[in-house]
Formats: C-alpha cells, structure tokens, sequence
C-alpha cells in the first residue's frame, strides 16, 4: 500500500476524511472543506444528528467545492483525546471497500506529534489488512479497494521521517505476523517455516537451523519429545541482527511455535481445534519482530529464537507420565502433552542463555487458556525475575499500545510442579495455572533478566471488535519488542 505524507491542503481525488470534533468544531483542511462545501458539511451534520461525537460519523457524495468521490465526517470526541491511530483504523474499515483507491486522512491543524500522524497510517493499514490467500471467490465488497493512503498533516516531512524509520517497519513486521498465523498448519509446519525465515538473510539477519539430530545432540530432549508424534520435523531457527556494538551482549526474544496443536494423546476436544493452527502465535511475534528490526536498522545486537514442532498423536508420541531430559539436564515428568508449549521454551530458553549469555531475555507463548480467566483479551500476562526489566516492558507496553499486566512468581508456587519422580512436572493443576506455567519456565532462564509475556488471550482476534483486527491473528507483540529494544537498547 502506497503512503503519502503532505502539508495542509485538501485531497483531489478518492475520498476524504475528517476528524469532527465534541461539539462540531473543525481544524485545518476540515474548516476549508466546511466553507467551498456551500453548507453541504453542516447540513450532513444537522440531518444526522452529529456533533462529533466519539464513534459517529456522516457522509457526503462529491461534496461541491472538491474533487472527491466522498467525505466522511468521523466523529473524534474530545479534542484532548484523539487517538490519531484509531481515527485510521476506523476510517479505513468504512471505506475500505468503498470501491475508491485513495484514503485521505486530513490531521492538518491538530499540532500532532509526528510519530502520531505516523500511527494514523499504521491503524488504517492493520484494518485494511485480510487473509484472502486461499479464496478463489470473493463476497462483493469484501476486499480493500484502498491502495493509497494520504496524509496531510502540519508537518509532513517529520511526520514521514516518523513512519519510514519507525512505525512502518513495524507495521510491516506485524502484518507479517498476521500472514503466519492465518495460515493453515497443512502449509506452514516446521521446516516450511524455517525456510520462510531463512529469506530474512537478504535484510542482513544470519539464520541458522537445526534440526532433529542437532537438537538431539544438544540434548533438547523436551522440545523434540512434543514433535515426535509428527511426521514433520522439529526445527529451531536461530536469528541474529547484529546492529549494536561488537562488545554489547545481545537480548534474546524467544518464541514458542507450535505450528499445529492437537494436545497429542492428551488429546483436545475437536470443537475449535482448526484454530490451534495459532498456537504458534509467540513465534511469529519473535519473526515479525525481527523483520522489523531488520528493515528498520536497529542500532541494536538482537537474537530471535523460535522453537516449531507440530504436536500430534501416533504411535510414536510421548505419553501422559513420560519422564524427559532437558537441554538443561533437569528431569521433566510429562503428565499432560498438551502443556508442551513450555517443553518447547524449556530448550529454547536454556539454549538462548547457554550460548549468548544475554543482557536479558523474553519469551512469548500462547501459553495457557488460565490466562484468558486471569485478564481476557485485554492484557498479556507479563512475568519477570527482573523488577528493572519487568518496569521496561510497562513502559514500553504503554507506548506500543500492546498492553500488559503483571503477574506474580514466588516459591510458594514451586510446590506445584515438583514431581516425585522427576525434577519438575509440566503442570500444575487447576490454580494458578498461567503463574505455574511462568514458574516452570523460570527454572531454565537462570540468573538472566528475563521476561515471559503469556499472549494466548492477544494472539487472536477476539469479542473485543477492535477496528484494527480483522483476522484470527493479530500480530500481537511486534511493536512491544521493538518498542523495548528501542527504548533500552538502541
């Protein structure tokens, strides 16, 4: 999709749109399109019943005094809280399908900071986004017609400065995202994901694979153990950007990709199954991260892991009371194959601080469905060894607008996985079922900074009726990571 950045001057073609504000009150290039309109602007307002309030709209067809096929009139509530990025989302799901080419979105006389204009094209474009890949028919209107957006703004060289080196690699990173979750488990399995993250290499990211024999010798016994009821092979990809200094020690984003989730013979209901194809959600915000920390250069030394295996039943998967060796050495009683997403970090997390000695480390995982009981879609359950890293990513969090919510570890929860035959166990019962699963995963991390971000409830569209998500997948935390290396390590 085309982006423009312009001054304060009325759209000549496509259709327009205007933030109304509380009111009625207009700004900028909005004023100008009131006047030339010959009362047309105010009478849509009166017919309507609009103010400008939060949420409204009204349309005009080939206003007089312009060029457009249309104007929207978005209703922005209070001036003092306009929210430049959901004022794009918005307007582009109205008009996407409109049939029109150019989305104009008039933020001229608002005094917006730059990297906000920017955030307007970043709303417009994640709602303009679908996943019609496989479709050989499509519903009239369905899909986005839009393949330019316009945005005048007061000061449009910042504001695109802002999106080129910014929030549009992001954009890009977390759209990517999306494609790799949307897509179906018969198409994107462990090794047809590593070679799609092996083209990461033309952006200057080294990719290394190992596969199952590498992994064994390494003594990744617990990730291995999840895939080998699979006829696909187990892969851990290893990506490094090396932007930083040569002396700084990188930070390390680990992923949890299990392309496909059965639960293995601990087998899950089938009602609802086709969308364990995202159950390597955490993976794709590590790929889409690394994208976009790629193409945008970040002056930073960042690792990205992903550990993919596709859980399935067979003759030859681990059973229910199955004892595993992890890379680690520590002994894992596997009562339940479908808590193997932690089986996948266990190795992956180790690996990452055995080998890199990180300044700090995150994981991501759609980890447990206890964590939708704890905090909906609305927060990722965010866990950390580190006050000062846990306090980073609250900041960061803010920033990107992906939020999260703190939870607590403590030793009293260690009770709960201790086996008496093993090490540790992978679950914990019933209570506390999303701090036990981060409780696990803190016995492998070691002294290491580290951060478990528990994305099962933000991974996938969702009730919420975000005007930004429109598939299964939302590509959620591309932005929080690279909004955290940028904050702390750039």
């Amino acid at each position: 999709m085309k982006v423009i950045f312009v001054g304060s001057e009325k759209a000549s073609s496509g259709v327009g749109v205007i933030p109304v504000f509380k009111g009625g009150k207009f700004y900028g290039a909005a004023k100008r399109y009131a006047r030339d309109s010959v009362g047309q602007v105010k009478a849509a307002m009166k017919a309507g019943h609009f103010d400008g309030a939060q949420g409204t709209s009204a349309s005009l067809y080939a206003p007089t005094g312009s060029k457009l096929a249309g104007l929207l009139l978005k209703g922005a509530g209070e001036k003092a809280d306009f929210d430049a990025e959901m004022f794009g989302a918005t307007a582009m799901r109205e008009l996407r399908g409109s049939g029109e080419k150019t989305l104009t979105l008039h933020l001229d006389g608002l005094k917006l900071k730059p990297e906000d204009a920017a955030r307007a094209v970043v709303g417009a474009r994640l709602a303009a986004y679908h996943f019609f890949k496989y479709r050989t028919k499509l519903p009239k209107g369905s899909e986005t017609t839009i393949t330019t957006i316009r945005v005048s703004v007061d000061d449009s060289a910042k504001a695109r400065a802002a999106y080129q080196k910014f929030h549009g690699p992001i954009c890009d990173g977390q759209l990517m995202a999306r494609d790799l979750v949307n897509e179906p488990a018969n198409a994107l399995y462990p090794k047809s994901y590593a070679a799609r993250i092996k083209k990461f290499q033309k952006f200057g990211v080294k990719v290394e694979v190992l596969g199952e024999k590498k992994m064994k010798e390494l003594g990744m016994d617990a990730l291995v153990g999840v895939g080998q009821g699979s006829r696909r092979e187990s892969q851990l990809v290893v990506m490094h950007w090396n932007g930083g200094k040569k002396s700084d020690k990188p930070v390390c984003l680990v992923g949890k990709g299990v392309t496909f989730d059965t639960g293995g013979i601990s087998l899950k209901p089938g009602a609802g199954m086709w969308d364990m194809k995202a159950d390597m959600g955490g993976s794709a915000a590590v790929v889409g991260a690394m994208h976009a920390i790629a193409t945008r250069k970040a002056k930073a030394n960042v690792i990205g892991i992903v550990g993919l295996a596709e859980n399935m039943p067979d003759g030859n998967a681990q059973n229910p009371g199955d004892i595993v060796t992890s890379m680690s050495g520590q002994t894992i009683e596997v009562q339940n194959t479908d808590a193997e997403g932690r089986l996948v970090l266990a190795d992956a997390l180790w690996y990452a601080k055995e080998r890199f000695k990180p300044q700090a480390m995150v994981d991501l995982a759609t980890l447990t469905g206890a964590i939708l009981i704890a905090l909906g879609h609305e927060h990722a359950g965010l866990f950390s060894n580190s006050d000062k890293v846990a306090k980073a990513f609250a900041k960061a969090s803010k920033h990107s607008t992906e939020k999260t919510w703190r939870l607590p570890l403590a030793p009293e929860y260690d009770r709960l996985i201790n086996s008496p035959i093993a090490d540790m166990k992978n679950i914990g019962g019933r209570p506390a079922g999303s701090i036990t699963a981060a409780q696990f995963l803190q016995r492998f991390v070691g002294d290491t900074p580290w951060v478990h971000l528990d994305i099962a409830g933000t991974a996938m569209k969702n009730e919420r009726k975000d005007p930004r998500e429109t598939t299964l997948g939302t590509g959620f935390g591309v932005r929080l990571l690279n909004q955290w290396v940028a904050d702390n390590y750039e």
